[in-house]
């Protein structure tokens, strides 16, 4: 990720939700489909990877609903 990406960023998540909003959508109107899917599924061969080489533990999906309704005090 280049300089002025990260400071981009770190600029965006200061701006108000309804702005947020507005700058993704255009960001994700702006994506090409096609290119889009072929990044998901690089996403998911990595992350796939990541579990089947040991890198990643995965956690079932009752504990990470555990974990939430902790965070949210439930």
């Amino acid at each position: 990720m280049t300089t002025k990406v990260k400071a981009l960023s770190k600029t965006a998540v200061l701006l108000p939700p309804k702005n947020r909003t507005y700058l993704e959508e255009r960001l994700l109107a702006s994506l090409d489909e096609a290119d889009l899917e072929q990044q998901w599924a690089a996403e998911a061969l990595r992350r796939r990877d990541e579990v089947r080489f040991g890198q990643v533990r995965p956690i079932p999906a009752e504990e990470v609903y555990r974990r939430i309704d902790r965070l949210l005090g439930k």
